[in-house]
């Protein structure tokens, strides 16, 4: 598959010739950003801070609530690399730090090597510097130690001159079972998707930028269809995970949704249709994703309106349940629930909501038996939901935070606030 990468200098995103020549100016990285998310993470390095020349920091961190970001760039301790995944980074990526005794101190399977050669040779300090270790025996070093690595042919890098097949296959089996990325060339759809028949990824910047290779036609390059008229089926999910229902996706609505960040797919009877263009019923496309298999896409979507179904239900296997149809039951009484309803007043009156939840969070505390947690957790659950309601948060919201959380790798020790109960 591919990741587009987005390489920043001064602010702004930028594309180098071999790591050196300033070939394009493509401005705020902002847009390409929101833009990028939508088919997967997203490389950021940072060039100042690799050259020793400043940094882009602020705006990396900006990136990082943009996008599931791999974040590169004048990582050169432990310390750094750390700071970075507790700021949210998928993945860090160190080039020459990338040595057994730092790799240690930090989570594999969130760790990439950067492995830059030139003519197959490895080369450091911005690539000005060669090391006479070639780019095989680097990769069977440092497998052990890191989740995948970036191999950039310097050589190629921003030439769109195409990428040497013998060669990614190559590191592809020196880095085995490690995945590797790879860089440096990459232009074509057919480029993108014999990489990926090799086992790797392609990491790609020029090409996009210049629209040689549109974000959609990279995307799909691997993907196969053994149905005759060549529609990929598209399982559509919520934020959630829920399966909202089941469509079809070719070519052309891939890259409508990818462009305009929307649920739009083929219907085969219609063509190409947008969802929820007539019934209000619109999507808001947060990614897509592809199956294992490369014959079916997911899209992840924010659901407005009544739901997906023609139905007029949230999905098109029937209503929610569990925490979903609570939500979705909180949400309505509170636009419609009478003030004088328990809903109502809850909603209505602050306090009253907060003393229920301190109420019921103490009696989950407090419960002994199983059948007593599952009692009370589901009253702190029921309040819980009425609180976001009443201040119109959904449910993705904290789940969002939780995700973010749980890509720390530094941990609070947790214990309990002191309360001070006593007078003036």
């Amino acid at each position: 598959m591919i990741v587009p990468s987005i390489d920043l200098q001064g602010g702004r995103t930028v594309q180098l010739v071999g790591g050196r020549e300033m070939a394009l100016d493509a401005g705020d990285p902002r847009p390409f950003a929101r833009r990028f998310a939508r088919v997967g993470e997203v490389a950021v390095i940072d060039l100042d801070a690799a050259l020793r020349q400043g940094t882009n920091s602020a705006l990396v961190e900006e990136l990082l609530a943009l996008a599931p970001c791999r974040v590169g760039g004048g990582i050169r301790d432990v310390a750094t690399a750390r700071a970075w995944l507790d700021r949210g980074a998928r993945k860090v990526i160190l080039g020459t730090a990338a040595r057994p005794e730092v790799l240690r101190e930090l989570p594999r399977e969130r760790t990439i090597a950067a492995v830059d050669c030139l003519d197959g040779e490895v080369v450091i300090d911005g690539w000005r510097t060669r090391t006479g270790v070639r780019a095989e025996d680097r990769l069977r070093e440092l497998a052990p130690f890191v989740g995948g690595f970036l191999v950039t042919f310097v050589e190629s890098e921003g030439r769109l001159q195409g990428i040497d097949l013998e060669r990614v296959a190559r590191c592809v089996a020196a880095a085995a079972p490690v995945r590797v990325t790879v860089a440096g060339g990459v232009t074509t759809v057919e480029d993108v998707a014999a990489i990926d028949r090799l086992g790797a990824d392609a990491q790609v910047g020029m090409a996009l930028y210049t629209n040689r290779l549109g974000l959609a036609e990279a995307f799909a390059a691997p993907l196969a269809s053994d149905r005759a008229d060549g529609l990929w089926s598209t399982i559509v999910c919520d934020e959630r995970g829920t399966a909202l229902g089941l469509a079809w996706s070719d070519l052309e609505s891939l890259r409508e949704a990818i462009e305009t960040g929307a649920g739009v797919y083929r219907s085969r009877r219609r063509g190409l249709w947008r969802k929820g263009a007539s019934t209000g019923a619109t999507q808001e496309l947060l990614r897509v994703e592809v199956d294992c298999d490369r014959d079916a896409l997911r899209f992840v979507v924010r659901q407005s309106g009544p739901g997906f179904c023609h139905a007029g239900s949230r999905t098109c296997f029937g209503p929610a349940s569990g925490l979903a149809a609570l939500e979705e039951t909180l949400r309505a009484r509170g636009v419609s629930a009478p003030g004088d309803s328990y809903t109502g007043r809850l909603l209505a009156d602050p306090r009253l909501l907060a003393a229920k939840l301190r109420e019921e969070a103490g009696e989950l505390g407090a419960a002994r038996t199983r059948a007593e947690v599952v009692h009370e957790a589901a009253d702190v659950l029921f309040f819980t939901l009425a609180r976001l309601a009443a201040e119109g948060v959904e449910l993705a919201d904290v789940e969002r935070e939780l995700d973010r959380r749980a890509l720390r790798i530094t941990r609070r020790g947790g214990e309990a606030k002191v309360v001070d109960g006593g007078g003036s």
